[in-house]
């Protein structure tokens, strides 16, 4: 891209394209950047980039690190977005793609909001199949070996949940040290992977996958859950609805303006 704002077929970008490009050049990774750098992303010269930054930084979009003398994210950003993130409800986001993933899979596609102590049931999409598996939406569960009471539990610090589990508030069949132990192990081992999985554990005829959504500020808000009949689900397809639930709940986590792996991608 030239610097009065063609590209190398010549065609003219807008004003508005390029500040917006330089504007998505600011990452959770790389909160700090200078014009150089700007310029190198983005493929405009140095003094366009400024001219950018000077505007950017007038509309309080972004602001100068003193001591670097380098850029970041302004407040600015926070009052422009505030109206639509006051108006994200995860449910109506979590909808259409819910329905896309019950297309995909043939599968009951399910959201969980967390309680405090159980996952409750509040939007959900029927599979297709005449034998499926469906709750009505209210619905609690409070089973450590439910994959969307994992996929919450693993953003809880490790003593509070064996607390949770060692006074029943969430359900384990044994809570001896050594189960404990390896509970807390696998929610390590869902919350690295993206997802839980619940192989007919709490009932021999169902299988449960589930993965975390994040919000804007990295919180985990929600569980996409896919419900399946236990013999529909081999161990090659379950790695397929595996995937289709984290790809899922990450889509949702995008739309509310959040990032895979939250906390941990932010920091």
């Amino acid at each position: 891209m030239t610097e009065n704002g063609e590209t190398g077929e010549g065609r003219a970008a807008s004003p508005i394209s390029n500040a917006v490009a330089v504007l998505r050049c600011f990452t959770v990774d790389e909160p700090l950047l200078g014009v150089t750098e700007i310029a190198a992303q983005v493929g405009l010269h140095k003094s366009s980039v400024s001219r950018i930054l000077s505007t950017l930084e007038s509309e309080g979009l972004v602001e100068r690190d003193e001591p670097t003398r380098r850029f970041r994210l302004g407040l600015g950003i926070i009052a422009v977005a505030g109206p639509l993130l006051a108006d994200l409800d995860v449910r109506r986001v979590a909808y259409p793609v819910l329905r896309e993933l019950g297309e995909r899979t043939g599968e009951t596609s399910a959201l969980l909001l967390w309680n405090g102590h159980e996952a409750v049931s509040v939007e959900q999409i029927p599979s297709r199949h005449q034998v499926k598996h469906t709750t009505t939406l209210g619905t609690r569960y409070a089973t450590g070996q439910s994959a969307s009471v994992q996929v919450f539990l693993a953003t809880e610090p490790p003593e509070k949940v064996r607390e949770m589990l060692r006074s029943g508030v969430v359900q384990l069949p044994d809570t001896g040290e050594a189960a404990l132990d390896a509970y807390a192990a696998r929610l390590e081992e869902a919350e690295a992977k993206g997802y839980a999985v619940n192989y007919g554990e709490t009932s021999p005829d169902e299988v449960g996958v589930a993965s975390p959504v994040y919000d804007h500020r990295g919180d985990v808000v929600a569980a996409v859950l896919i419900s399946a009949p236990h013999f529909r689900v081999s161990p090659e397809r379950l790695a397929e609805i595996c995937e289709a639930c984290a790809r899922a709940a990450a889509d949702i986590t995008r739309r509310l303006g959040g990032s895979a792996g939250g906390r941990a991608a932010a920091g």
